[in-house]
């Protein structure tokens, strides 16, 4: 008897993480779907995949086109249903391509979700608002067989580290003369101590392993650290008071 062929779809799949998570589950065997943001990213991993990854441009960030990619994987997997969605665009991803499956949803996040850093605020509390809605998926999905992971992720050097520069640059570029006046040698110490971090990071292929780990490990993790800095990160979190976190915070973009 043919063992069915396992289905994965993957949020954010056109480059860095997503994209080696999408080629470490091609090489494993699973069909495999994605979005991407351009036609380029799709040409680039039909080519590096063999045909073995089908990605469709999706924004992310736009509900209709959203379902609308969901759709099509749904039907083109039909009744068997999906066995993994990783989660890695930045939102989840209800819908009915998880609701048929029986299998499992890794969310990628990030340590500043447990310790948010300095002028790092809207990024940390969108990293915490999704791991709420993994945990409220965790028990709204378990009657349907589904496991839910959240996967904190330490600093990476999967394509992120060139646009949070540019970024940070445009923030400081942008600064007005009181802006700079108040906060201009804080945010150059935090950009420098923020940057140094993210290019001494966990590389990317090596992240998209860990991530294949858990979404194959057995019983699933309910929440699991990519990388040592993470790991470490958190259990310092766990163990650390409130007042320890804020000198930490402080500590880890030269504040202190």
């Amino acid at each position: 008897m043919m063992q069915k062929q396992r289905s994965a779809a993957i949020t954010g799949a056109g480059g860095g993480l997503g994209r080696d998570i999408a080629l470490g589950l091609a090489a494993k065997g699973y069909r495999v779907f994605g979005t991407a943001m351009a036609g380029v990213e799709i040409t680039d991993l039909q080519q590096a995949s063999g045909g073995k990854v089908a990605l469709s441009i999706c924004d992310i960030t736009d509900e209709k086109s959203v379902q609308n990619w969901a759709r099509g994987v749904s039907d083109t997997i039909g009744a068997a249903g999906l066995d993994l969605l990783i989660s890695n665009a930045g939102i989840l991803t209800p819908g009915p391509i998880e609701m048929k499956a029986r299998g499992r949803i890794v969310q990628i996040s990030t340590w500043t979700a447990s310790l948010p850093l300095p002028f790092n605020g809207p990024s940390g509390a969108s990293k915490a608002a999704m791991e709420v809605f993994a945990t409220v998926y965790r028990a709204e999905l378990k009657q349907f067989g589904i496991d839910v992971v959240v996967a904190p992720a330490g600093n990476m050097k999967t394509g992120g580290p060139e646009k949070t520069a540019a970024a940070l640059a445009r923030v400081a570029d942008g600064m007005t003369p009181e802006q700079r006046e108040l906060y201009g040698q804080t945010f150059e110490s935090f950009a420098a101590a923020l940057n140094g971090m993210q290019n001494s990071g966990l590389d990317s292929a090596s992240a998209a392993r860990r991530v294949i780990e858990l979404a194959e490990q057995m019983p699933a993790p309910i929440r699991a650290p990519v990388g040592q800095d993470s790991e470490e990160i958190l259990k310092l979190v766990r163990e650390k008071s409130d007042a320890e976190l804020d000198v930490l915070r402080l500590q880890l973009v030269g504040l202190d």
